[in-house]
């Protein structure tokens, strides 16, 4: 049913009108339907079996390009395009070239661990895809004829099959198959939201009208991805597969994607890793070669130095935090990753775009309110649409009633529109704008009663008030309109009983009755899971092709604050160029009227910004901003493409769905940070400790076989990092990885861990006390050794995320993991493992001044860690 309502009109899209069996390129306006035919050499009766067969070799089927997934090789190949793999691909080349095979074997077991695990991942969101791919329209209803002479047959055939100057029927539900031009029509409207973005359903007709501003304003043509709302048609196909409007956004939305918020982190941290691992090993063969006349044979030492800088588990631990929350959301919430790097990115998102059809609302009216001709509530004007609704949907045979219909029957009690005996109904259809139904009134014999409801400028032309009182109903419905409501306008007509049919003629001084007001059915979830996004940190903009006052109220109901100054629509928005488009995203909560170009230059602009940005999206009209977007997320019901366009896919459209994903990340990405900045931090003060005591003491400081075992065991401890549970303040606020901030906390742990190492060179210099004090390699390697791994375990313990994370807690992996790093520490010096590494036991004294050192190691932890948190809080 059309109505008088802001949202109706449609969205213009921007692509020209294409030819019809044309090889040279686009014609302006729409044809006929008598220059459609010839142009097609198709007619009403539609094409023979022969015909068809030869447009099918001529054209193709009527198919999108199809998507290749991925074999298992070419995904595990991908993997390896990893900064961080790259970073120890070359530690691992390097460190065989100077015969380090320990080091090597290590590296190169770590690389394909993570390669492994996360093409494992991407695989299988890969096969899960595949499965939903089978979820579109197989068959279509077309009219084929044997032969020539040969009446037309009405059979179901596969979309695949159809081709340009085919016939075919479209009814209730139905899915247009291919782009057509519609031949006849019955109360046909159809749903565009897929291409325009657009609530409301769209009348079209097949009669020859003036060309409209845009594709999807012409009522003579229907595209595929829509469907049929409500009524019937006949049309022909005039573009099928590669040629339709469909499969023209669909190709726009394959460019080359930039890089997401995971990549530049990546690449960041990447760079830093690169700069130090190039600079350290020159650093200490030139510090050796010039204070203590050593030459080559510390090479190896220098390659251990720097793979002791290099977190040579972040491959691995990074995958599996991952594939962990991914396997999680999978399992519990139906939510297919289909790009492991979107889990961080979900994580990082701070600015969530979302059309509200179907998010924020559930794609269907509810009555707001009825109103009398003096706009106060009036409980009359909803019996007579009522009236109406109900014997229309009975005497016209329709298969379902039109949702603006069966929200006014929701509204009412049946047994009441029963007491009125039903005689005729002439169904709504797109010229006229009304339904009519003609009821006998109970006590009123002798006399039927005309019942009218639809657009109010239909009615009220067809109403007796004067002109002055017609134009303030006028002003009032468009009042109603601007404020985000469907408005239909309802009038009734009494009428001498008669035998002889009822017919459009009759639908004249009518008298007017008041009007029937309806708003969006918000979605259950929306307003708990938008305040949950909101406590996270994410700020919801919504990007829609409907009226602004409709969205605007729907932010309204929801609570959203959205102010007349925070809606942008999409013709202010082609006046603003890209830094002034960046300016206003920011304060603008609906961006209105949108086209694909729209949505996906608003992404850029917020992602130009700053921010994270997140977008959700089931249409074509979607793609564009899908890609643009750092992470694109799309529910299982979007339209195959937007589907495949998608790093995430939910279970169904929902926001509770997203949060649900946005949590999973942050936790994931919290593990991951907490990662680095523990693993960097520790690695950068043993760095500079071991490049001080090259320089003070008479041997290497440590044996490469040693830095290896070492490393070895407190990169095992580092798994338990993929499976800790962090603090709940990591969902607060979005979890990115910004290399300049690592880089500052790194080096102010680093030092502090640094200073912690030389300060057990002091202690050891006490223990070991007397005339060979120092040099005593055996026992320094072994003092140390333990110290490395007894501070590692500290700082894995003390530096968890979240805001006092570390008291009040169960042990967890992260517990249990530093409890045996501590006890390896103290355990293996004086074990015959130990004996083989170049480790000797070492006098109780040493551990009584080492525990003065840890104590005080300890504190300088807890007043850093402090310092950093206040520092992020007053940044906040």
């Amino acid at each position: 049913m059309a109505d008088t309502t802001a949202a109706s009109e449609p969205d213009a899209g921007p692509i020209a009108p294409e030819p019809v069996l044309s090889d040279t390129g686009p014609e302006p306006g729409v044809p006929t339907v008598l220059q459609t035919l010839r142009r097609l050499d198709s007619g009403p009766r539609g094409l023979t079996e022969t015909e068809a067969e030869e447009r099918r070799a001529r054209f193709g089927t009527n198919t999108l390009p199809g998507h290749r997934g991925a074999s298992w090789a070419r995904v595990l190949l991908r993997s390896l395009r990893d900064p961080f793999t790259a970073v120890l691909l070359c530690l691992g080349l390097v460190s065989a070239a100077v015969a380090s095979w320990g080091t090597a074997c290590v590296i190169l077991l770590l690389v394909a661990v993570s390669c492994v695990l996360r093409a494992s991942g991407e695989y299988r969101a890969d096969r899960s895809m595949a499965a939903l791919r089978d979820l579109v329209a197989t068959t279509a209803t077309v009219l084929r004829r044997a032969d020539e002479d040969a009446p037309p047959d009405a059979r179901e055939i596969p979309v695949d099959e159809l081709v340009p100057g085919d016939v075919i029927r479209l009814g209730p539900g139905d899915l247009v198959p291919a782009d057509v031009r519609l031949l006849r029509t019955q109360g046909l409207t159809v749903q565009q939201a897929v291409l325009t973005g657009e609530s409301a359903p769209v009348a079209k007709d097949a009669a020859d009208a003036a060309a409209a501003d845009g594709d999807f304003d012409r009522p003579q043509l229907c595209f595929q991805g829509s469907s049929v709302a409500s009524g019937s048609a006949t049309a022909v196909i005039v573009a099928t597969g590669a040629r339709t409007r469909f499969a023209a956004v669909h190709g726009r939305g394959g460019d080359r994607r930039e890089a997401s918020a995971f990549d530049r982190s990546v690449h960041g941290i990447s760079w830093i890793l690169i700069r130090f691992m190039l600079l350290t090993p020159p650093l200490v063969l030139m510090a050796n070669a010039a204070l203590r006349d050593r030459g080559l044979e510390t090479l190896p030492f220098a390659v251990a130095v720097a793979v002791g800088l290099t977190p040579e588990m972040l491959p691995v631990i990074v995958t599996t935090c991952l594939a962990r929350g991914a396997s999680l959301l999978a399992r519990t919430h139906g939510v297919i990753v289909k790009r492991l790097p979107a889990l961080h990115d979900l994580g990082a998102v701070d600015v969530l775009c979302l059309d509200k059809t179907g998010t924020l609302t559930q794609d269907r009216p509810v009555l707001h309110r009825a109103l009398g001709p003096d706009g106060q509530d009036d409980p009359e004007a909803l019996r007579w649409a009522a009236v109406n609704a109900w014997w229309t949907l009975q005497l016209a045979d329709l298969p379902t009633p039109d949702a603006l219909d069966e929200a006014v029957l929701d509204a009412v009690d049946e047994d009441d529109l029963v007491a009125y005996d039903g005689l005729a109904a002439l169904p709504f259809d797109p010229v006229r704008r009304l339904a009519t139904a003609v009821v006998r009134t109970p006590g009123r014999l002798g006399t039927h009663t005309l019942v009218v409801k639809g657009a109010a400028e239909a009615v009220l032309e067809r109403c007796a008030p004067a002109r002055a009182e017609r134009e303030r109903l006028l002003t009032l419905a468009a009042e109603l309109a601007d404020d985000g409501l469907r408005v239909l306008a309802v009038a009734v007509a009494e009428r001498p009983a008669r035998t002889r049919d009822y017919t459009p003629a009759d639908e004249r001084g009518l008298s007017f009755r008041g009007f029937v007001t309806f708003k969006d059915a918000l979605a259950p979830t929306a307003a708990d899971a938008l305040k949950v996004l909101a406590d996270r940190g994410v700020t919801v903009k919504i990007l829609t092709g409907d009226h602004p006052g409709t969205a605007a109220r729907v932010c309204r109901d929801l609570g959203i604050a959205a102010p007349s100054d925070s809606v942008l629509t999409a013709d202010r928005v082609d006046r603003l160029d890209d830094t002034e488009l960046a300016a206003a995203a920011e304060r603008t909560t609906v961006f209105a009227r949108c086209a694909p170009e729209h949505k996906a230059r608003i992404a850029a602009a917020l992602r130009a910004g700053g921010h994270t940005v997140g977008y959700l999206g089931d249409g074509v009209n979607d793609l564009p901003a899908l890609r643009t977007a750092d992470v694109g997320i799309a529910p299982r019901e979007a339209v195959a493409v937007a589907r495949e366009s998608a790093d995430v896919v939910l279970a169904e459209k929902d926001l509770t769905a997203i949060g649900h994903s946005i949590a999973a990340g942050r936790y994931a990405g919290g593990n991951i940070t907490t990662y680095l900045r523990i693993t960097l931090s520790s690695n950068l003060g043993n760095v500079i400790a071991m490049l001080a005591a090259g320089l003070l003491l008479p041997f290497l400081p440590m044996l490469p076989a040693q830095v290896l075992a070492q490393n070895l065991c407190f990169d095992a401890a580092q798994l338990a990092f993929a499976y800790d549970r962090p603090h709940p303040s990591v969902l607060r606020r979005p979890t990115v990885l910004r290399p300049r901030d690592l880089l500052r906390f790194i080096t102010g742990f680093g030092v502090l861990n640094a200073v912690a190492d030389l300060a057990t060179f002091g202690v050891l210099a006490l223990a070991l006390h007397g005339p060979d004090g120092l040099d005593d390699a055996a026992v320094f390697h072994s003092g140390w050794f333990t110290e490395n791994l007894i501070t590692q375990a500290l700082v894995m313990t003390l530096l968890r995320s979240g805001r006092h994370a570390a008291e009040g807690r169960t042990p967890g992996p992260i517990g249990w993991a530093a409890a045996t790093l501590t006890a390896v520490g103290l355990v293996l010096p004086v074990s015959p493992l130990g004996s083989l590494l170049g480790l000797t036991p070492l006098p109780t004294f040493y551990y009584l001044l080492l525990a003065a050192v840890l104590v005080l190691y300890t504190a300088g932890l807890m007043a850093v860690r402090a310092r950093d948190e206040r520092r992020l809080t007053d940044h906040r």
